[in-house]
């Protein structure tokens, strides 16, 4: 019982902590061009991984795990901080945020393709009603900006899955917070060349609030969050803990409202609480 409640607690302190990554995201781009910013918060998480690896002489990935870590880096260390920045060009953190309702459904999608799973018919029924939700919310905002915005997202979701099941199937012989250290030690030296290669001319004009978000999402979005998150998913399953990504939209949703001063709309909200029953049925029957 204690080990089990010791799981769910890293697990939600693990989504708490992602719950703020779109609104700090939404904060660097005001002074950091995506690119850098993708590039720059990988270098300093890899940095600060680097350094735990080191210091718990934890042992150096096997050849055959280089792929799936790949995977993971690709994921989440590249896809998804990339396509969200980009994305926030667009549409606002709290519209982003309806988005992450879809993140469980795409890992369970993700575990369908990778893990050779086949979920029951039910499982599809929700999935359908969810996306069908999310595509409803992204046509109502209306706009050319906003359809760009709502693709992005949309690709950075599915990267996201997919890291996120990689990652998951790889902690259990490479270790929970090992896999993400690596993988942003692997991907560390082409995000240091782009991070060289896209930094702002000048940085006296970079506000305080761009330099917040960007680290923020460098030490906590990056690396902590990842910490406490495989904890979870390696001390209570990967099932259940999993579902407690159905509160991160919700999160969301009072952080871009509370931080950003962003207007969150009722249909919004109201969208948000559709996708959050509809991929808890479709994790239900997965």
């Amino acid at each position: 019982m204690r080990r089990g409640m010791d799981g769910w607690g890293s697990g939600l302190l693990g989504v708490v902590i992602f719950s703020g990554s779109l609104p700090a995201t939404r904060l660097a781009i005001g002074g950091f061009p995506p690119l850098f910013l993708t590039s720059a918060r990988a270098v300093i998480a890899a940095l600060l991984g680097a350094v735990l690896l080191a210091l718990l002489r934890q042992r150096r990935p096997a050849a055959g795990e280089l792929a799936p870590l790949a995977i993971v880096a690709l994921g989440v260390v590249l896809g998804f901080p990339l396509l969200t920045a980009l994305a926030l060009q667009h549409i606002t953190a709290a519209q982003s945020v309806v988005f992450v309702g879809l993140l469980p459904l795409a890992t369970a999608l993700s575990g369908v393709v990778r893990g050779g799973e086949r979920p029951r018919p039910a499982f599809w029924l929700f999935s359908l009603v969810g996306g069908a939700s999310v595509a409803g919310a992204a046509l109502a905002q209306g706009g050319p900006g906003a359809m760009a915005g709502d693709l992005l997202m949309l690709a950075a979701i599915l990267l996201a899955g997919l890291g996120y099941a990689e990652g998951a199937t790889l902690s259990r012989r490479l270790g929970g917070w090992q896999v993400i250290s690596w993988a942003l030690v692997l991907a560390a030296p082409a995000m240091a060349v782009l991070a060289w290669a896209t930094m702002p001319s000048a940085w006296g004009g970079i506000g305080l609030p761009a330099w917040a978000g960007l680290g923020y999402v460098s030490v906590f979005s990056m690396l902590v969050g990842f910490v406490f998150w495989y904890r979870g998913l390696a001390r209570d399953g990967i099932a259940g803990v999993g579902q407690l990504q159905l509160l991160q939209p919700i999160f969301g949703l009072a952080l871009a409202g509370l931080l950003l001063g962003e207007p969150v709309a009722w249909s919004l909200v109201a969208v948000t609480g559709v996708v959050v029953l509809c991929v808890a049925g479709a994790k239900r029957f997965a």
